[in-house]
């Protein structure tokens, strides 16, 4: 299903990256008929083999995805379209988009800290991310969040985009 999940990913992760850059948000109107449209299409080609690898693919983006929201690193809709693309792709291409799109989003942040003047700032924060849950007592520090209006939020649509389309060359 690879080659027939192309397009229609394509165009998802176009309009999914372009939103996001403008309004960091993920609309559900957008990922929620792209999901179904996934496990519909699998079932179509593959029967009901077909439905169990889409279920697995959503299930592994909810899982990975999911824990770094939990952690206040990313947004939900990041998890949604992650969820809906792991349903038109299957588990093991969907764990290639993330690990490059992990890649192609740290680079982006990194150059954005840089361009922005804020880099001490990136790598401080990081470093509170990731080693101060031990002083914290929890893994989500409240002033390192999404939602914290102070900080701020790069869209992380464009590096699942970059994920995803390397993944299908990849593969």
């Amino acid at each position: 299903m690879h080659s027939f999940a192309f397009w229609p990913t394509c165009i998802v992760l176009v309009v999914a990256s372009f939103t996001d850059l403008r309004t960091h948000r993920i609309p559900n109107w957008l990922v929620f008929p792209f999901f179904l449209a996934g496990v519909a299409t699998s079932w179509w080609l593959h029967g009901m083999g077909g439905i169990g690898r889409s279920l697995d693919g959503l299930l592994l983006g909810i899982l990975i995805y999911g824990l770094f929201f939990l952690m206040g690193g990313i947004g939900a809709g990041d998890v949604k379209l992650c969820a809906a693309i792991g349903a038109w792709i299957g588990p093991e291409q969907l764990f290639m988009a993330m690990v490059v799109a992990g890649i192609a989003g740290g680079i982006m942040v990194v150059f954005w800290a840089l361009l922005g003047g804020f880099a001490e700032e990136l790598f401080t924060g990081t470093s509170n991310f990731i080693f101060g849950w031990r002083s914290r007592g929890t893994l989500r520090d409240p002033a390192l969040v999404l939602s914290n209006p102070l900080k701020r939020r790069m869209p992380y649509a464009p590096a699942i985009a970059i994920g995803t389309i390397f993944s299908f060359f990849a593969g």
